[in-house]
């Protein structure tokens, strides 16, 4: 039952068990123009760094705009709907995490803000250890802590071996936080979560998940998993309108003082004798979320956590994974592709890969993609520079950029091609690509390009490649 007059149901399909059909998202039908001639449906394998929203999620928030209204201490009816669906939202996600009685959901902007807000809160004296293969979202935050940064692993069991001695040698009887990826945001691969989070906790030791690149794929249960906190983006979730949370043990979220100080996080102010202020704050997650709050993003991800949990993820992973297949075997045909893994080819993974090719600049094999396939992918570094490093080994301290490097098509580059998919990508859209890549290495682009901006783009004044 919708929490507020006149939404509408949106079907899934849920009801297939091989879930044959990808899930309705927007922008499945938009075409793009080549730089060929003519035009093609757009092929968005760009999921990982944001989801398009699913249908259901656009029909929700559609539904319940026009009773839109501020909430929390508003006495207009528009207003108490949406408080209460603000905080419905909250028991949404906190059943779709798994979460324990006692934990807090707190809404952020995002994984990064999220992670931010943790290292806000972390006790005087915390020690931190966080792997070297963390997007930079899990890799910066911790500031005013004491960080160990672990190499990157090569199996499950040197992770959480490594894990095992960097926390025995720690000092006794403090805090200490560990910081770890679900699935990796540059190879997909999947991490030992429970494995390393047991280790911590052996240790006395707390343990965040990055989840942003797991929870769109896989089920995510903090209790299952034992970890302390998650925390994920909406964006990646088939939500968009910047929105995230972070969700966990409550008792250094109360402790901290508020991450912004504002109306919303405080009870009371009042002044005192002396001229200044005295403040109580709240010890709910309302301390941790000051000003109006982003009610339509919140809804949003309640209303994909709800798409996903009623499709189901064991179907959604299992059509998810022959993607992968598809992929990966069309990949290892093309001779000069080389796909980027940590763990090996056999590593369970999310619909995320990595890869370079032979001869290519990265930018320019991205860009042929899209101006000659209308195939949207990614390249650079993907904000998780050490990583990248690693597995391209090169220098660590050559330098590179999150988006495209200045060099030229044909010109060596610190980057790779990343392709990513999920819930609504057709297979179309995977088969295209495979192909693309194929045609591109064997026969080259068909078409000129040249820098710009620091990207590598069609040349407007230039005309097809030379056969």
């Amino acid at each position: 039952m919708s929490a507020y007059p006149n939404a509408t149901a949106t079907t899934t399909p849920s009801d297939d068990p091989a879930c044959a059909t990808p899930l309705p998202v927007l922008g499945r039908d938009v075409t793009v123009p080549l730089v060929t001639g003519g035009e093609v449906t757009y092929a968005a394998l760009d999921y990982a760094a944001s989801a398009p929203a699913l249908q259901r999620v656009w029909d929700d928030v559609a539904a319940y705009a026009p009773y839109y209204g501020s909430v929390h201490r508003g006495a207009g009816y528009l207003s108490q709907l949406s408080t209460d669906l603000f905080e419905n939202s909250r028991r949404t996600v906190a059943e779709f995490l798994g979460c324990r009685a006692d934990d807090q959901v707190v809404f952020t902007r995002s994984t990064t803000d999220s992670l931010n807000l943790l290292a806000s809160v972390v006790p005087d004296g915390c020690e931190v250890f966080v792997f070297e293969t963390e997007h930079h979202a899990s890799l910066l935050p911790w500031r005013d802590a004491r960080v160990t940064y672990l190499n990157a692993p090569r199996t499950h069991a040197e992770a959480v071996a490594a894990l095992e001695g960097a926390l025995a040698g720690r000092d006794a009887g403090g805090p200490a936080l560990v910081c770890v990826t679900g699935a990796s945001n540059v190879t997909g691969e999947l991490w030992p979560v429970r494995e390393l989070a047991a280790v911590a906790h052996s240790h006395g030791a707390r343990i965040v998940l990055d989840a942003a690149q797991l929870a769109p794929h896989h089920p995510v249960d903090i209790t299952e998993l034992d970890v302390d906190w998650v925390a994920f983006s909406g964006h990646k979730l088939y939500a968009p309108f910047g929105s995230g949370v972070l969700a966990g043990r409550a008792d250094w979220l109360r402790a901290a003082e508020p991450y912004l100080a504002g109306g919303g996080a405080s009870r009371a102010v009042t002044r005192r004798s002396d001229g200044g202020v005295d403040v109580d704050w709240h010890t709910t997650a309302a301390r941790h979320e000051a000003g109006s709050p982003n009610v339509i993003g919140v809804y949003a991800i309640a209303s994909a956590c709800k798409a996903l949990t009623e499709a189901g993820f064991g179907p959604l992973a299992a059509r998810e994974q022959r993607l992968v297949g598809l992929v990966r075997a069309g990949l290892a045909e093309v001779p000069g592709v080389r796909v980027l893994s940590l763990f090996g080819d056999d590593a369970p993974r999310v619909g995320v890969l990595s890869f370079v090719v032979d001869g290519w600049n990265s930018s320019h094999f991205a860009a042929a993609l899209s101006a000659e396939y209308g195939i949207g992918v990614r390249d650079g570094l993907f904000c998780a520079h050490p990583l990248v490093r690693t597995l391209l080994d090169s220098d660590p301290q050559e330098p590179g950029e999150c988006g495209a490097p200045e060099a030229a098509p044909g010109e060596r580059s610190l980057n790779a091609i990343r392709v990513s998919f999920g819930a609504g990508t057709p297979d179309e859209h995977v088969e295209r690509f495979v192909r693309a890549v194929g045609e591109l290495v064997r026969e080259g682009a068909r078409w000129n390009y040249r820098t710009e901006d620091g990207r590598c783009v069609p040349d407007r004044d230039g005309v097809a490649a030379a056969a």
